[in-house]
């Protein structure tokens, strides 16, 4: 069976500052810089195998990964659809503002100035589905965004909406994920 790595990107002054950061360009902090480089050490420690390391082109996400990859040897390749759902007008405010919180919940609604969840979806799960069919062959770990993460979660399990709306994972977490082979069927996972 194949499986997918999934990495946040490093802390950034949005994050410390509460704010949202979808598809604008922000820097990692000094932390976010010496967590990235944290993590190439555990996953080199950990023994964590994979051909190639795709980000999203953020700046975040690419630093991110250029640490991981000077430590790890893993080659890294810069791919698009990685990149952070774009919040539209939302961008630059509290991430747990009431107002952001009822907006998630509108799956098919296109943020004023943005992309709709289901925009996100289509692109990240069209990804997975061709990182699926070469994962016999391939494994890769995939450096982006908190809203990516949400994503990839939910094409592996089920969630509901208000669990996929909650759903997040730390600046530098690493997730693993495991395809089901085909015999498997759909029994939760896709």
């Amino acid at each position: 069976m194949g499986r997918v790595y999934f990495v946040r990107h490093g802390q950034t002054v949005w994050n410390v500052e509460n704010k949202i950061c979808g598809a604008t360009d922000i820097e990692l902090t000094e932390l976010g810089h010496q967590q990235a480089i944290e993590t190439g050490k555990r996953i080199l420690a950990d023994g964590i195998k994979a051909d190639e390391i795709l980000y999203s082109p953020l700046i975040r996400a690419a630093e991110t990964a250029r640490h991981i990859s000077e430590i790890t040897g893993i080659p890294a390749r810069m791919e698009p659809r990685l990149k952070e759902q774009n919040f539209g007008k939302w961008e630059s405010t509290p991430r747990d503002g009431e107002d952001f919180r009822r907006a998630k919940r509108e799956f098919c609604c296109r943020y004023e100035g943005g992309e709709s969840m289901l925009q996100l979806a289509q692109r990240i799960y069209n990804l997975l589905d061709e990182i699926r069919a070469e994962s016999e062959e391939k494994t890769y770990i995939l450096v982006a965004h908190n809203g990516i993460a949400r994503v990839i979660q939910s094409y592996f399990y089920e969630m509901t909406n208000e669990e996929y709306a909650n759903f997040g994972v730390k600046n530098c977490a690493v997730m693993e994920y495991e395809f089901p082979s085909e015999k498997a069927g759909s029994e939760g996972k896709r």
